[in-house]
């Protein structure tokens, strides 16, 4: 059975995360379900370099790779993948469908409502309490500021 490093690119912008929606895949079981942009890390290559060149090729657009999130480990009946997410920002929502058939730019309210990869669950559900924290931080320290 195959198995592939890959890397998503969860693309966070004005408080929107950028979900793209595969079309007809080689697998049912992943055909027209939602996922992070990304793909398979090539030899002599970071991970952070992945997402860089995946996006660039499959969208032509410019992300920088923040942090890393989570990696997730997931096994289809095809195949298996460890999946390493990485928050990334843009500059803008402006790039070129090529090989996904639809996206869209969610909330996180809206992200556990889609229709995800198996993989990409993984993502969703480690995302989360992420944001949770990082809002209570940002809530505190903008609260400390105009206080003072």
């Amino acid at each position: 059975m195959k198995h592939y490093q890959v890397v998503a690119a969860v693309v966070l912008h004005k408080s929107k995360y950028l979900c793209m929606q595969k079309g007809i895949t080689k697998y049912t079981y992943t055909s027209h379900k939602f996922e992070f942009p990304g793909g398979k890390i090539e030899p002599d290559e970071t991970p952070q370099e992945a997402v860089i060149r995946e996006l660039r090729e499959e969208m032509d657009y410019e992300v920088f790779v923040e942090k890393e999130l989570v990696t997730v480990h997931h096994q289809y009946p095809d195949f298996s993948l460890d999946l390493t997410a990485f928050l990334c920002r843009a500059s803008s929502t402006e790039f070129t469908l090529k090989e996904h058939a639809s996206y869209r730019w969610a909330t996180k309210e809206e992200l556990p409502l889609l229709d995800w990869a198996a993989a990409d669950v993984g993502i969703v559900k480690a995302l989360l309490p992420m944001m949770a924290v990082e809002e209570q931080v940002h809530g505190k320290h903008q609260e400390q500021e105009y206080k003072a």
